[in-house]
């Protein structure tokens, strides 16, 4: 299946010059990398119809004009039930960035057992609105790494194409949502704990005081966290991107490094990090378990 493009002109970063076909173009490209992370999983999308320069709107429900070749998925919400589009193919990335999708971001969950994590992701942000203190963010990253090692999890780390890093955990959906997202709240508290100066558990901002935020909060059902090599709305479309750690701690990283126009020159020289992530997975349980170890010694 091939769609027809609509508008092929029309800006949608109008700063860098990029069209609507430069958008397509890419998520047809980049569609190799790309789905590893999104088939199989429930999408929200991003879309800014009239360009970022415009405003834009989050969309979860898959939309009425959905092509039957397009996999969607029903799944259960408080109150009822929802449709959502499943990433699967190129043809669906590029049909969603003609009808204006400029970010995809995914379910921490396949939608085969919706209810059942198979990430553990923390967001980390710069503690102040300037964003300028990514070395905050390295330490915050490499805290989160430190805990990972010691619990037995594989520690996986892309920039987040805006602001700051996310570190992944791949498991094995062993343990619900509501299990995870405790897990992931301990995982902070005890962060926060060990390091009291520069990072903090608390999601009200006038508490962190200068502080890094490990945002564990994606990790519940229906949220959900940027899709690896998903472009970003901001000027110059940087895009969330799998990094090796020593690029990601390197001096002169930051997390809006890679964009539409660098991003194949760099994976035409290298793999890319995360191309076996789910090989990584390690259970739950036995994280948990050690998690309580720690927190009591």
């Amino acid at each position: 299946m091939t769609i027809a493009l609509t508008h092929p002109d029309k800006l949608l970063f109008p700063a860098a010059g990029l069209r609507k076909r430069d958008i397509v173009g890419y998520y047809r490209r980049i569609a190799p990398f790309a789905l590893p992370h999104c088939r199989g999983r429930a999408l929200t999308l991003r879309r800014y119809p009239d360009g970022i320069d415009q405003e834009g709107f989050f969309q979860k429900h898959a939309p009425r004009e959905l092509p039957s070749w397009i996999e969607s998925v029903c799944l259960p919400m408080q109150g009822g039930t929802i449709t959502q589009i499943v990433g699967d193919d190129a043809e669906t990335l590029a049909w969603l960035a003609n009808a204006g999708t400029i970010e995809l971001h995914v379910a921490l969950a396949r939608a085969s057992a919706p209810r059942r994590p198979d990430r553990i992701v923390f967001d980390l942000d710069p503690p102040d609105v300037s964003g300028n203190d990514f070395a905050a963010i390295q330490a915050a990253a490499r805290a989160v790494r430190a805990l990972g090692d010691e619990l037995g999890l594989f520690n996986a780390v892309q920039t987040s194409g805006s602001r700051g890093l996310h570190v992944v955990w791949p498991v094995t959906a062993d343990a619900d949502y509501e299990r995870a997202h405790a897990f992931a709240r301990d995982c902070a508290d005890l962060l926060a704990q060990r390091h009291p100066d520069t990072l903090t558990a608390a999601q009200r901002k006038a508490a962190r005081r200068g502080r890094v935020f490990v945002d564990y909060l994606r990790n519940a059902y229906g949220q959900t966290a940027v899709a690896p090599y998903s472009l970003r709305a901001l000027p110059g479309a940087p895009l969330a991107t799998p990094l090796d750690w020593h690029e990601a701690l390197a001096h002169g990283m930051h997390p809006q490094r890679y964009h539409v126009r660098n991003v194949f020159r760099r994976l035409g020289q290298r793999d890319c990090p995360w191309r076996d992530l789910d090989q990584h997975a390690a259970a739950l349980a036995p994280a948990i378990e050690r998690l309580s170890q720690l927190r009591e010694a």
